[in-house]
């Protein structure tokens, strides 16, 4: 059975839109320092190196896609491309060379409990913001994993803008990445 982990960049304030200002918001993403920004690298490296499929919204894997990574040189954009990844999207999606790619369409609730029955290791989900809120209002997440950024931007979209119930979890890491970046695990805890 398969472990869904929704791995997000987030400020202190709770804040996963657009990091890197593209869209008009505040750059926070690109204010930290090379060595960080390397570090960082080294951690989602590991991560997709542990990944056994991405699981992500039509958004975000337009956002991968537009930003080059189907053609993007190193060992983490190979990993990538190499990883199955499942679109959760109402219309077709394109793969532009980026590998294997599945539509999850329809129920999304029952098409990721299926997919969480058929993948096994880890399935990542980055960025998503609508699918992850919808994964964890229905108690489809396993793991939480924040890196967190020292910075307090005041608006944008956060992880948690309306709590849609108590949920448990418990610490499972903490740690330094770099100088000024925290990598924090949280396992939920179903009761």
């Amino acid at each position: 059975m398969g472990k869904i982990i929704i791995s997000e960049n987030v400020t202190l304030d709770g804040v996963v839109e657009d990091p890197t200002g593209e869209e008009g918001s505040v750059r926070w993403f690109t204010r930290i320092g090379d060595e960080d920004r390397a570090a960082w690298a080294e951690v989602e490296y590991a991560e997709a190196v542990g990944a056994s499929a991405l699981l992500m919204g039509r958004r975000t894997h337009g956002y991968f896609l537009n930003r080059g990574w189907a053609a993007r040189p190193g060992e983490w954009a190979d990993r990538l491309r190499a990883l199955p990844k499942y679109v959760v999207s109402s219309a077709a999606v394109e793969d532009a060379g980026w590998g294997e790619t599945t539509v999850l369409a329809g129920d999304v609730v029952k098409e990721v409990a299926r997919l969480k029955e058929e993948v096994s290791g880890e399935i990542v989900v980055y960025g998503s913001g609508t699918l992850v809120r919808t994964l964890l209002e229905h108690d489809l997440a396993d793991e939480l994993r924040l890196m967190t950024y020292p910075f307090v931007v005041g608006t944008g979209a956060r992880l948690f803008p309306e709590p849609s119930g108590f949920k448990a979890a418990r610490l499972t890491g903490a740690r330094t990445v770099g100088t000024a970046l925290a990598l924090l695990t949280y396992e939920f805890v179903r009761p």
